[in-house]
């Protein structure tokens, strides 16, 4: 590729510039091709190896995963074979995000039953206190659609709070049954009596807790719409679980505990096999 001895200050001058044919001989550009101007943009950006074209939004009350869900029906019928729709900022998070809710949640939930497992000594008793946790999620997630609300970052840190306030309120009632059982009591006097004496500080827990969620429901300003689902998860959700922490948490201590013994049976039967243990040895 050869050019004249003129400098190229104009796309005109493209024409001038002469290329080396098959043949050898040199002919001008303007001889096999044709100069066209047309717009174009002033920088071309690629994703995923593809040419793209940024398109951005300001979501006024609108939920991000619904917008962009919005967004893929709206263009499926009109893009040309070969286009297609990518998430790019934080609509790109949000298959992220939901598949780290589901590993957090596992997490929570495994080590929640591990320590509590722990803690009773029992798998059963640990059972027994999570066994409200699918309840209250439900409540709390049916509190935040029928609101008009979005799972978002904000109200799936409330779903993990709602799983440890459940367990909360659960383990005074096993704990003080578990005792009640150790003194003689059968399974149904001793939940029925716990019930009843951790009556007040379980309903105490949720009205405080729901109260302190109220300001979240009724904020305004920017940054309201999500935070307000995070309200709703503490309000509706922790509202409506308490019940199944009065009534669900006695029933299910009822059904399982009965496949467990107390303490005071095994520190009995211990104490019988040390003193076995020791009259064989004296004989």
């Amino acid at each position: 590729m050869l050019s004249t001895t003129s400098p190229i200050n104009d796309p005109g001058d493209l024409e001038g510039i002469f290329l080396k044919a098959s043949d050898g001989r040199y002919v001008p550009m303007s001889a096999i091709a044709t100069l066209k101007e047309a717009p174009i943009a002033p920088s071309l950006t690629r994703e995923q190896q593809r040419r793209d074209v940024s398109v951005t939004a300001t979501l006024d009350g609108y939920a991000l995963g619904d917008a962009y869900a919005k967004v893929q029906q709206l263009a499926a019928p009109i893009l040309p074979p070969g286009d297609s729709i990518l998430p790019l900022a934080e609509a790109k998070t949000i298959g992220d995000s939901n598949y780290g809710l589901v590993i957090t949640f596992g997490f929570a939930v495994l080590v929640i039953l591990l320590v509590l497992s722990a803690k009773f000594e029992s798998v059963f008793a640990a059972i027994i206190v999570m066994i409200t946790v699918p309840f209250g999620l439900a409540c709390a997630v049916y509190a935040v659609f029928f609101t008009g609300g979005s799972l978002n970052v904000y109200s799936q840190i409330g779903l993990i709070m709602v799983v440890g306030i459940m367990d909360k309120n659960g383990i005074p009632i096993v704990e003080f049954a578990n005792r009640l059982r150790d003194q003689g009591l059968s399974v149904r006097d001793a939940v029925e009596e716990a019930a009843n004496i951790r009556l007040r500080p379980v309903l105490m827990t949720m009205i405080a807790t729901v109260l302190g969620g109220v300001p979240l429901v009724i904020s305004t300003g920017a940054g309201a719409e999500a935070r307000q689902p995070l309200g709703w998860i503490i309000v509706g959700g922790l509202g409506f679980a308490a019940v199944s922490t009065l009534l669900l948490t006695p029933v299910a201590y009822l059904l399982i505990a009965r496949f467990s013994k107390p303490k005071a049976h095994e520190e009995q039967r211990l104490q019988e096999e040390l003193e076995s243990a020791e009259t064989g040895l004296l004989a």
